[in-house]
């Protein structure tokens, strides 16, 4: 879907950053939650993510536990008039910038449901390099199926396909790298491993 834009809220933005922060040491994952608007003066659409909601770093790839994980997220969401538009993906090593075969599958799956659905990977080395440089993009690299059915990166030349919402959103991100925030985030396994934590973390951002 390369003529079709995605927008990130700085709160879903922040959130899924935090939340591979927080497990350095092992791929983490998650859903992105949005709306597809349809541009009236005959532009590109745009997918506008306006929440993440993480998941696993333990269970990435399991089909049974994304679609136990589905159904709540739909059941809440939907409510709001929100619904699955993507995936992001954070790799286990720091120098793996390759979307892996986990990844794809769970795209794949979501793409069944959402055509316009986006893959985002955490680029570890930018976001090291986030506070030496004044780079407002977002530290993720977003992925979009072809039509040959590949999940593809626009490229650099495609670069502002994918934006984050409000143009301060990297500055905040690392006042809450520099406060340690990652700790505050809980995602499904935590939640099932404790019911009392709560997946929709609803204090990280107060």
């Amino acid at each position: 879907m390369a003529d079709c834009r995605y927008q990130i809220l700085q709160s879903a933005y922040i959130k899924l950053v935090l939340h591979a922060l927080k497990h350095r040491t092992s791929a983490v994952n998650g859903l992105l939650l949005g709306r597809l608007s349809e541009d009236g003066g005959g532009g590109a659409p745009t997918v506008q993510i306006s929440d993440a909601v993480p998941l696993s770093h333990s269970q990435i790839g399991i089909l049974p536990y994304l679609e136990l994980a589905l159904i709540q997220v739909e059941e809440h969401f939907g409510a709001e008039g929100l619904a699955v538009v993507g995936y992001y993906h954070a790799n286990e090593r720091f120098n793996d910038t390759e979307l892996g075969g986990a990844a794809k599958k769970i795209g794949d799956h979501i793409f069944r449901y959402f055509p316009q659905a986006a893959l985002l990977l955490l680029d570890n080395k930018r976001l090291v390099e986030l506070p030496k440089g004044k780079d407002r993009d977002p530290v993720v690299k977003l992925f979009t199926r072809d039509s040959s059915r590949t999940w593809r990166s626009p490229g650099p030349e495609g670069s502002t396909q994918l934006t984050t919402k409000e143009p301060s959103a990297n500055v905040l991100l690392l006042d809450y790298i520099s406060n340690e925030r990652w700790n505050d985030v809980v995602d499904f396994d935590d939640h099932l491993d404790d019911i009392s934590k709560d997946w929709l973390n609803p204090n990280l951002f107060k």
